[in-house]
């Protein structure tokens, strides 16, 4: 009977280490792509995601995010040069790509835009990110 109370406390010891590893793990992994937003991403989109006026679409609350999901990778990795409508508004500034981001960076930097600023989008995970950027691999 004592060793099954050392089991369950030891259980749930480990439960309550992993939940804290887990949350730490994915507030670092918050932090990275929100390190990535700024470097890549926020000199256009501004740092609260608003865009700037009509020339560069807001990614806060953007129907565009989860209208495009499986294209966003590819769009990071080489840019967009296609008309896009996002929120009802029309625009048609050419965003470039940042060839040098890996499929985790990428990762990273899609799930911080698709849990911020109003945005409440399933994540990414690393191998759904590297699988959808092998159609757009002929970029290079």
């Amino acid at each position: 009977m004592k060793y099954r109370w050392f089991i369950f406390i030891g259980l749930l010891a480990l439960s309550g280490v992993g939940y804290f590893m887990l949350k730490n793990s994915s507030q670092s992994l918050n932090r990275e792509g929100k390190r990535l937003y700024r470097i890549n991403c926020a000199n256009c989109h501004m740092d609260d995601g608003t865009g700037l006026s009509a020339l560069i679409p807001p990614l806060a609350k953007a129907d565009f995010l989860a209208q495009n999901r499986d294209k966003l990778p590819c769009y990071l990795r080489h840019g967009l040069q296609d008309t896009i409508v996002v929120n009802g508004k029309t625009y048609a500034e050419q965003m470039p790509g940042v060839e040098k981001l890996s499929y985790i960076d990428i990762t990273n930097l899609l799930n911080y835009i698709n849990t911020n600023w109003g945005n409440q989008n399933p994540p990414y995970h690393p191998e759904d990110v590297r699988d959808l950027l092998v159609p757009c691999e002929h970029h290079n």
